[in-house]
């Protein structure tokens, strides 16, 4: 199995310097291959094998910097060329811009050239670098590969890939131990005990001051120095909020994975419910529910536990938990409370429903398994 720990970097002004080298010969080798690529195709219709090293002829700056990162550009690429002919919907590879692409290169560990030391990580090409190490991996991790990466506001992060044995585990799964999660836009989610999750709208808490932020840079002269400095200030609140977010996703999908054994969501496409036609975009977008049942699928996984997915077509709100009478008119959801007309069974939320629901059709798709 393998787990990525992130920590941040603190690099000096050559190796910055370095850092900005290994990113722009990763995007320039990246539009090179597929320049070459596309040229070949619609003159050949066959698909063209290039490597980095073709080109370190005519572009010398290319061997100063890591090896490892832009052969790893090379695979990226490849792989996401094969994807755009394996199904339609798959788009097709895009030029990396010098503006707007992500400044990130990954380099493969070789005997030790990637370590974690006291208060610092080694490098290839970049040497030793001072970093925030608040956490040591366990002694059987071993490094496969790192990610350095750069923000929007200048911050320097670097994601360490490590890959271990899991021991398989496998505890009982009771009724008592297992936890049914419904999606809820306000607030994250409702569990199958009555609990919402209560998740606070990081991004609405600091909509202000990214708004006065943003009204700031629309006065200054686009390219000068103090319209890239309100720039960083902008991309500054962005990280402070995306941080703020993951930060709840962890301690929430902790909580959970220590308390349960099993846990039932609903599988459900994200991207299509923040779409503009569901009105609720922004707060489906600011809860992070896909980061969220990662976590949880991962940690569970660790401890021993079960994540299920129940089929997003399961119409887990328009039963009734209690006698099991389905009532369509549960899918206006202005409805907000469970009135069951069969048996009578009134006064419930139509969320903790669901989430009831979704628990039972979750044990019961894992006793057939």
């Amino acid at each position: 199995m393998n787990r990525a720990i992130k920590y941040r970097i603190y690099p000096t002004n050559e190796q910055k310097i370095m850092f900005a080298r290994t990113f722009g010969c990763c995007r320039k080798v990246w539009n090179l291959m597929l320049a070459d690529k596309i040229a070949y195709y619609q003159e050949h219709q066959k698909t063209l094998q290039t490597t980095p090293a073709q080109y370190k002829k005519e572009y010398p700056f290319l061997k100063e910097v890591d090896s490892l990162a832009l052969a790893n550009v090379q695979m990226n690429l490849q792989t996401a060329y094969k994807n755009f002919f394996r199904g339609k919907k798959i788009g097709f590879p895009k030029y990396k811009s010098a503006k707007h692409s992500r400044k990130s290169y990954t380099t493969n560990n070789q005997k030790g050239t990637v370590a974690i030391l006291d208060k610092t990580i080694k490098l290839p090409k970049i040497g030793i670098v001072k970093a925030k190490i608040h956490r040591q991996p366990n002694k059987d991790w071993m490094i496969k590969s790192a990610t350095v990466s750069q923000e929007r506001d200048g911050v320097y992060y670097i994601s360490i890939l490590f890959e271990y044995e899991v021991k398989e585990l496998y505890a009982p799964v009771t009724s008592m131990s297992t936890l049914g999660l419904d999606y809820k836009s306000d607030g994250l989610y409702v569990d199958s005990e009555g609990n919402d999750c209560n998740m606070p709208h990081y991004y609405r808490l600091s909509q202000d001051k990214l708004a006065k932020s943003q009204r700031k840079l629309r006065h200054k002269t686009i390219g000068s120095n103090n319209y890239c400095k309100q720039q960083k200030k902008i991309a500054k609140i962005h990280r402070h909020v995306a941080n703020q977010r993951k930060d709840f996703l962890h301690k929430k999908s902790t909580e959970i994975a220590n308390q349960y054994t099993c846990v039932c969501v609903e599988n459900l496409n994200m991207r299509s419910m923040a779409n503009k036609s569901f009105g609720n975009g922004k707060a489906t977008l600011d809860n992070g529910y896909g980061m969220f049942i990662n976590f949880l699928e991962y940690k569970l996984k660790d401890r021993g536990g079960y994540l299920i997915k129940v089929d997003k077509w399961f119409p887990s709100s328009q039963l009734c938990h209690w006698c099991g009478y389905r009532s369509p008119n549960l899918k206006d959801l202005r409805i907000r409370r469970w009135d069951c007309p069969y048996c009578g069974h009134t006064g419930i939320d139509r969320d903790w429903n669901a989430a009831i629901n979704i628990k039972v059709e979750g044990l019961r798709s894992l006793e057939s398994a």
